[in-house]
């Protein structure tokens, strides 16, 4: 065996364990992604199935302590518009803008209410809290109750498809209309208004 051959074995063999070395450190890079993408925050709740609820059924009650007083949908005698968000989604970030123009718009008409439905915070990286909440509604200046609810009791009964869930409930408690994902406004006074007009 000439010297040039001697000389490229140990060239070869430390290539091939460098390389063997980098395929075990990505394997392990890509499986940690995978299980911590997985991975809820110890103090937050299980993750939330998709709600059954559809047009013309009875909506189910809850009560929420809000940024602006307790909120009980039994006492309300107005259509009540209720949003299930996300403080790390984009979309409902998005949303408080037209959100806020409705509350306006429709004050003493329509009462409005926001609540948490996640168990990720803004970062998606911890847990949601009373805290993070807060921090959203002052981040995207939020001018309608907003709740958070540690047990995601409403995003079980309400979620559909996803973030934001928009829920039209009459005064006699039957659901008139409900959305996911981000909707324009002109969507949701479309939406608003028969029952306005209804309860008139």
């Amino acid at each position: 065996m000439s010297r040039a051959a001697s000389a490229q074995r140990p060239d070869r063999r430390r290539l091939i364990i460098w390389i063997v070395v980098a395929i075990v450190v990505i394997a392990v890079v890509v499986i940690v992604g995978f299980a911590s993408r997985n991975v809820v925050p110890q103090n937050a709740t299980e993750a939330v199935g998709q709600s059954s609820l559809k047009v013309g059924d009875t909506a189910p009650e809850f009560n929420v302590q809000t940024n602006a007083g307790p909120f009980d949908l039994a006492s309300v005698s107005t259509p009540v518009l209720l949003e299930v968000f996300a403080t790390w989604c984009p979309h409902c970030q998005r949303e408080t803008v037209a959100m806020n123009d409705i509350a306006a718009k429709y004050a003493g008409k329509v009462a409005i209410v926001a609540v948490s439905g996640d168990a990720f915070d803004m970062t998606h990286t911890g847990a949601e809290s009373q805290a993070d909440v807060n921090l959203f509604a002052q981040t995207y200046s939020v001018r309608y109750p907003i709740a958070f609810d540690p047990q995601l009791a409403v995003a079980k009964a309400y979620l559909k498809d996803g973030f934001p869930t928009l829920v039209l409930i009459g005064p006699d408690k039957k659901i008139r209309w409900m959305t996911s994902g981000e909707t324009s406004e002109a969507a949701i006074v479309k939406a608003i208004k028969p029952a306005v007009n209804a309860a008139t």
